[in-house]
């Protein structure tokens, strides 16, 4: 639902309007004929008027899944998502500029924070919800691994000394708060993109998948340090990340 559905933003007005960004299966898979209707039934349903992302005459590709906002105008992506030159490319010739206007223009974003590369394993290459979320408009959490032998070690330590330099809208510095990844998942040959930060934030609690590991409980008390205000369950998510993504892959939020 995050990646084929709407985005569902408030407008000009405060009313809630639904956003149409023309999903393509990632640009990797073929069988998203139906998908692409989500979106219309979706804002049907809701009763919300639906508009189609446009940029320079073209629809625009985007997910859910890529884009990760603090509510304040800061957005929060990944340059392996967006801006690989030849796998995955949802938007062909597209840059940073380009991308940061649709944001601008849609999403009233007036701040993007780049970082790297996805974990390993994500088949949507690069989605920011397995790798760095806000948890309040100045507080971000970010996913380390701490085997250096493991695939994903430097490119989450690369996120993070890019989180570490970064600036919100504001100018300021955002907190940073690490989450652990959990033990390697695999699935046959194929590793699994198994991630704490696929966490969904709902109105009185935040959902958080586990795995079976030790790091379960680490991963839920530092969110539960996040988020004083709500209580924190952690949802088995063993047989979902054979899916390829867990609770917030599943969902899209409404705003209220």
């Amino acid at each position: 639902m995050r990646d084929s559905g709407p985005i569902i933003v408030k407008d000009s007005n405060g009313k809630n309007e639904a956003l149409h960004f023309n999903f393509n299966g990632w640009a990797k898979y073929n069988n998203y004929k139906l998908d692409r209707g989500v979106p219309q039934k979706v804002s049907n349903v809701l009763a919300l008027p639906l508009k189609q992302v446009i940029y320079h005459g073209q629809p625009v590709v985007l997910e859910g899944g890529a884009l990760e906002t603090n509510g304040k105008g800061t957005l929060l992506t990944s340059e392996e998502c967006l801006l690989h030159p030849d796998i995955q490319v949802r938007n062909p010739g597209f840059t940073k500029a380009d991308y940061e206007a649709v944001f601008k223009e849609y999403l009233g974003i007036t701040h993007t924070i780049w970082i790297g590369d996805g974990i390993c394993g994500d088949d949507t290459h690069g989605h920011i919800d397995d790798l760095c979320r806000f948890v309040n408009e100045n507080t971000i959490v970010t996913v380390i691994e701490d085997k250096v032998d493991d695939a994903n070690y430097n490119s989450l330590q690369d996120n993070l000394q890019r989180l570490k330099k970064a600036k919100l809208q504001d100018g300021k510095t955002p907190n940073i708060v690490t989450l652990p990844m959990p033990k390697r998942l695999d699935f046959e040959d194929l590793r699994l993109p198994a991630s704490y930060a696929n966490f969904l934030i709902i109105n009185s609690c935040v959902l958080v998948p586990t795995f079976n590991d030790p790091n379960d409980r680490k991963a839920l008390n530092i969110l539960a340090d996040c988020f004083p205000n709500r209580e924190v369950i952690g949802i088995s998510a063993i047989d979902l990340i054979w899916g390829f993504g867990t609770l917030h892959c599943l969902s899209q939020q409404v705003p209220v």
